[in-house]
């Protein structure tokens, strides 16, 4: 049986910019092969309603989960929420267990819970709180779509606390071997071992250092004796 699917929507214009590195991305895609569910897709939108709900609904239609990060904070421009709200046709208002969380953490913290913040606790009808144990202000979860915090600490946090929650496959796995020699020379042995191993995904990725060209082979996939074998055979066939 196949492994669920994934994409993230990464939201916010400090990433187009190029103001903010994005690290979200890096972060998810290794927890999520680890957990058996294969992210096929990263999109990038800015701080624009219709572009955050179309991107929202086209990929929760393609694939068995989205995951987001960005624009749920307590400022003008975080409009994540209620795109979200907006993309599943669902009413969205301050919500009674979200407001007691922040109410909890802010009276803890002596510190005021103005409109701003109180916008963190606006939540989609329908939707399951995730838990946030760095800033308290939580995420949620509607339909195929996991809603999360930009700050990378944040996020980190959310997804260890739902990953569990989900359903995945077999995790991936991956063997590299690094090969002394370009592209070209090794381009027609890496096509007959992807034709032979086609279960299998078989990257090459070159680099240069020091006047050499040469290139690391990576295998990926759920079934480590089919993986060793293809690393195996890549070996003979390139003498390394």
């Amino acid at each position: 049986m196949a492994n669920p699917t994934a994409a993230m929507l990464v939201i916010g214009d400090e990433i187009l910019s190029g103001r903010t590195r994005d690290s979200n991305m890096y972060f998810l895609a290794g927890e999520l092969t680890k957990h058996g569910i294969d992210l096929k897709e990263v999109r990038v939108v800015n701080d624009d309603a219709p572009a955050i709900i179309n991107a929202v609904q086209a990929l929760s239609a393609r694939f068995d989960h989205v995951f987001t990060s960005g624009g749920i904070g307590p400022t003008h421009d975080d409009i994540t929420a209620d795109c979200i709200a907006a993309a599943f046709d669902a009413h969205i208002d301050v919500r009674a267990d979200a407001r007691a969380l922040l109410e909890a953490h802010y009276k803890a913290t002596g510190l005021e819970l103005n409109t701003a913040r109180l916008r963190m606790a606006r939540i989609p009808d329908g939707a399951v709180l995730i838990d946030n144990p760095v800033s308290t202000a939580p995420g949620f979860t509607i339909e195929n779509v996991h809603v999360m915090a930009g700050v990378p600490a944040v996020f980190e946090a959310m997804v260890a606390g739902l990953l569990p929650t989900l359903i995945g496959g077999a995790p991936l796995m991956s063997q590299s071997v690094r090969v002394m020699r370009g592209e070209g020379e090794i381009a027609g042995t890496l096509g007959a071992l992807a034709a032979e191993f086609s279960d299998l995904s078989i990257g090459c990725y070159p680099f240069h250092t020091d006047g050499v060209y040469g290139a690391n082979i990576v295998v990926r996939g759920s079934d480590g004796a089919r993986v060793n074998a293809a690393v195996t055979r890549l070996s003979q066939e390139l003498d390394v």
